[in-house]
């Protein structure tokens, strides 16, 4: 495993705070974003010497390459930033529709774009979509076609900006992430075949896979149990 910096957009809480601990317990110097900067320092140095913490909007995309001037060279680099968006169309929020899409699909590229000269030729990139991409739900329009772009993007990366590998990971229902963790999910696990949920231990192994097997690129990975087949 190489010994660059690793980055981790969105490693404030949840998944993205836990593949950040998970790197820093390998040795590697850590940077962690969020939206707020005083809050991503605390949680920075929540997380212990080698962790530094940065503050900026995936959905202000202009502010990205100043926030990221100084970061860098980049081996590893963890798209994690979500926002939960519960959108029917009947009662349509366009503001919010707005938010997510350039997070992800503008606000991803533009990170990229901006570590583009400190991205070595054996760094690699994983981004994070969701199971809601095909598996949609009542208000779920706009986090859909976000996912499905994100599952789409990985493949123009992959080919645009060779050797740099990118892959992007979808989780199901992680049942201990701060979201879900209390929540009723025995209908979930009825329709999952290993008969539990994800967890966030789960998708850092999966995370971390997807960084490290050099032959994995391109990929959309499902860490759902096979919830999927259901």
């Amino acid at each position: 495993m190489p010994d660059g910096l690793v980055l981790v957009v969105g490693g404030t809480g949840g998944i993205g705070r836990e593949i950040a601990a998970h790197y820093r317990r390998q040795g590697h110097p850590v940077v962690i974003t969020g939206r707020d900067r005083q809050r991503t320092e605390a949680i920075a140095s929540e997380l212990g010497d080698g962790v530094d913490g940065l503050g900026f909007d995936l959905a202000a995309p202009e502010g990205i390459a100043e926030a990221l001037r100084d970061v860098g060279p980049v081996s590893r680099l963890v798209l994690a930033a979500i926002a939960r968006d519960n959108n029917p169309i009947r009662a349509y929020d366009i503001a919010g529709a707005v938010n997510l899409t350039t997070m992800k699909l503008v606000g991803y590229p533009a990170v990229i774009h901006a570590l583009l000269d400190r991205l070595g030729d054996d760094a690699s990139v994983v981004l994070f979509g969701g199971r809601a991409k095909d598996r949609p739900y009542p208000g779920s329009t706009t986090v859909t076609t976000v996912n499905g772009g994100v599952s789409t993007m990985i493949r123009t990366l992959a080919i645009e900006l060779k050797p740099i590998r990118f892959n992007a990971i979808h989780p199901g229902i992680v049942g201990d992430s701060p979201f879900w963790d209390g929540k009723p999910l025995d209908h979930v696990i009825e329709r999952t075949p290993t008969g539990r949920l994800a967890t966030m231990a789960d998708v850092v192994d999966a995370t971390v896979f997807l960084l490290e097997n050099p032959a994995m690129n391109g990929v959309n990975l499902y860490v759902d149990g096979g919830w999927m087949l259901l």
